[in-house]
């Protein structure tokens, strides 16, 4: 069972720029649409969390719904779900401990953690047990960070590196128990 981040940041940390805008991650030219890893942490998961916001930015982009795998959207305000995701997207909320447990009575044991209030929402519950994070070399000055405060610090291990399109790092780090 694992709770599993994956994401990219810029140099100074920030997953979006300072108008919640993703578009510098394309930045880096990727002539051969090369998903940099992204189907192999996919066949590794049985199941999506993300925030409301990540959700909103997700079905906001052209084109089919991007994920096969059931997706548990952390919200206290939405109440339903657009029915075009009926069958895809599924509203959970209340502590990180009892959304993970509850996910994983039901067969969900490997999920992929993602959007920044949500990470630092399992963070602060000390779920995450592993995280790859991609760094684009580009310094966005400001923004939402990746990270934010935790009543004390978490120690995760450095386990691989990789250098991707020549111009931005993917590292993975588990958790340190």
């Amino acid at each position: 069972m694992s709770n599993i981040v994956y994401i990219a940041t810029s140099l100074d940390g920030f997953i979006a720029d300072k108008n919640n805008g993703v578009d510098w991650l394309h930045t880096i030219p990727n002539p051969d649409n090369d998903d940099l890893g992204f189907s192999q942490h996919m066949d590794r998961i049985d199941a999506l969390v993300m925030g409301r916001n990540t959700f909103d930015l997700v079905a906001s982009f052209d084109g089919p719904w991007p994920y096969t795998k059931p997706v548990f959207v952390l919200s206290n305000t939405m109440t339903t779900v657009p029915e075009k995701y009926e069958d895809k997207v599924f509203l959970t909320k209340g502590s990180a401990q009892k959304i993970t447990r509850t996910l994983r009575e039901k067969g969900f044991n490997h999920l992929y953690i993602d959007g920044g209030k949500t990470i630092q929402f399992f963070l602060a519950a000390d779920l995450i047990d592993e995280m790859i994070i991609s760094t684009i070399p580009t310094v966005l000055g400001g923004g939402i960070p990746l990270f934010g405060d935790l009543d004390q610090p978490l120690q995760f291990k450095h386990v691989k590196a990789e250098r991707l399109l020549d111009a931005m790092v993917k590292n993975t780090f588990v958790r340190v128990r």
